[in-house]
């Protein structure tokens, strides 16, 4: 009888601790479910943008915006440049034909700003060196001028391409720090939920890998495009060496002609 008691004594504590640990089981399910159920399932880029984090919305947003910036930069800088590019074709083509300065300004006419400022700074030395026109240095200080109109140029056809190399160098790092700080956050909600319940874990894991992916969305255009629009401002900086070449060599006939008629003129005079 005795025996018959422990045995019931043990078989109804063994039962107490299976419930109790089937209900402790149930209590962690039931908390991961509740957890779950809390958290966005869909993961779709504008879910996880609205579900982000305040910084990580944040570094986003300024990756947009820099992205945007890249693509307006490409759109304008190709129209200048292209329109650039005509001008100084134009230019050339109609200055082949010209034997002087006087027929150079015939023949651009109204012309643009570069072609007027290049022709204004060899009239301008010209004049100023009218007492010594045959001498060589003239030819030098003006072929000097025209280095500092091309080097202006170069300044102002270069310009805002400078964003273009600051969002491919920093952009993928900007977006990394969205990401680190994404994951953190994500794994001090896991801290608090007590969790890891994949379903719980990924969508914040995932919010925060967009932040790196916007980075790269916008640094790498950012790099094709700056090495793109370099490309392009060489040729436009060559074509514009070639318009001041045609205008140097027309200045150095005009040199020439001056000197071959002060020559006659005292060849007249020692007569």
């Amino acid at each position: 009888m005795k025996s018959f008691l422990q045995f019931l004594v043990i078989s109804f504590t063994a039962l107490l601790v299976a419930q109790s640990g089937a209900a402790a089981q149930g209590s962690h399910a039931a908390l991961d479910a509740a957890i779950a159920a809390n958290k966005p399932h869909d993961l779709s880029v504008w879910t996880m943008f609205v579900n982000a984090d305040i910084v990580v919305k944040i570094v986003m947003i300024g990756l947009l915006l820099a992205s945007v910036a890249t693509w307006t930069i490409l759109i304008a800088k190709s129209i200048e440049l292209k329109r650039a590019r005509e001008r100084v074709l134009t230019a050339i083509s109609r200055l082949s034909e010209a034997r002087g300065l006087a027929e150079a300004r015939l023949a651009l006419g109204g012309g643009d700003r570069l072609t007027q400022s290049l022709l204004a700074e060899a009239t301008r030395e010209m004049k100023l060196s009218s007492d010594i026109i045959a001498l060589p240095g003239v030819k030098e200080r003006i072929a000097g001028c025209y280095g500092e109109i091309e080097r202006a140029q170069a300044l102002a056809i270069k310009r805002g391409t400078g964003l273009l190399a600051s969002v491919g160098a920093t952009a993928p790092f900007i977006g990394l720090f969205g990401t680190v700080w994404g994951i953190m956050n994500s794994f001090i909600g896991i801290s608090k939920a007590q969790t890891t319940n994949l379903a719980v874990v990924a969508p914040g894991i995932a919010e925060a890998l967009l932040a790196t992916a916007i980075g790269l969305f916008a640094a790498i255009p950012a790099v094709l495009i700056y090495n793109h629009l370099a490309r392009q401002s060489s040729a436009y900086l060559e074509l514009v060496s070639n318009l001041t070449g045609e205008l140097l060599r027309i200045v150095s006939r005009d040199l020439d002609r001056a000197g071959h008629a002060a020559a006659a003129s005292k060849i007249h005079a020692a007569e």
